[in-house]
């Protein structure tokens, strides 16, 4: 019976495979099957864990992967593999001089080869569609293998970058974060934090994608405290809730003079209660 594997390659790039009579670890190097050749990677993820992630990403369009992990990596294998990463910036930076003499308003992210270097990979952003076909020409004839254009956006580059986050932390989305999803300007608003874009923005520019971590705890929390705006009737009368604290657990309200006060949800109820009691 084949079992999962999932397999990273440089930066964020995994891939999920099938494997059989092999005896696996998180960390071995090995030899996978790739398009017309072969590549190599490390066994991130093994079992179910691994089938979970193939499904939750949507990499697997089958029950089982095609493609197969063929055997373990020799450690010459690895050696030649460590020593053509740094030929991959070499790659990048040509790939960039024929990019401004095509005059493309494409941006070169990175470079990477396929193990058996048959295919190179490009990675590249731009605002707008790109006719590079002239760009691939050169670019096959330079390297001498095939070439594949491939476009990310500004979230896959800082996760292929890698970089520091305003937190002091390197970036989640290049270190651990498995997926990257859509982050919207909800969850600012549901979290109480500045609209200013300066403030809720990682190294790509667009929303940081923390703000999906806590999210779930504030709506939770959220749904304890009455709406603001709207008028209770308490002890002191009919007050309008102006804000609340959900870390102090308290609200503020004001009554019909302009009296505010702040109270504790717990001892509002109470109160609230007590009112209706009577």
């Amino acid at each position: 019976m084949s079992e999962f594997a999932e397999v990273g390659f440089k930066g964020t790039r995994k891939g999920y495979y099938s494997f059989q009579s092999l005896s696996l670890a998180p960390g071995d190097p090995v030899i996978v099957e790739a398009d017309r050749g072969q590549d190599l990677g490390r066994i991130t993820a093994l079992g179910r864990v691994a089938e979970r992630k193939c499904s939750s990403s949507g990499g697997c369009a089958t029950p089982t992967p095609e493609q197969k992990v063929l055997r373990h990596a020799r450690p010459d294998e690895v050696t030649r593999w460590e020593d053509q990463k740094a030929e991959e910036d070499r790659a990048r930076l040509e790939t960039r001089q024929h990019v401004e003499r095509h005059h493309l308003k494409m941006k070169v992210t990175d470079a990477e080869w396929q193990f058996d270097r048959n295919k190179l990979i490009i990675y590249f952003t731009a605002e707008k569609r790109v006719d590079f076909r002239e760009l691939v020409r050169d670019l096959a004839r330079t390297f001498r293998t095939r070439i594949e254009l491939k476009q990310i956006g500004v979230r896959d580059e800082a996760a292929l970058l890698g970089g520091v986050g305003r937190c002091g932390r390197e970036l989640c989305c290049s270190t651990w974060l498995p997926e990257l999803k859509p982050v919207s300007l909800q969850l600012a608003k549901d979290q109480g934090l500045s609209l200013n874009p300066a403030q809720i923005s990682g190294c790509c520019g667009r929303l940081m994608c923390c703000l999906m971590y806590e999210h779930t705890t504030y709506v939770e929390a959220r749904r304890r405290f009455p709406r603001i705006g709207k008028t209770l009737s308490t002890a002191q009368g009919n007050e309008k809730v102006l804000g609340i604290d959900i870390f102090a657990e308290t609200i503020s309200l004001r009554d019909q003079e302009g009296n505010r006060r702040s109270i504790r949800i717990d001892d509002l109820k109470d109160e609230m209660a007590g009112t209706r009691a009577n």
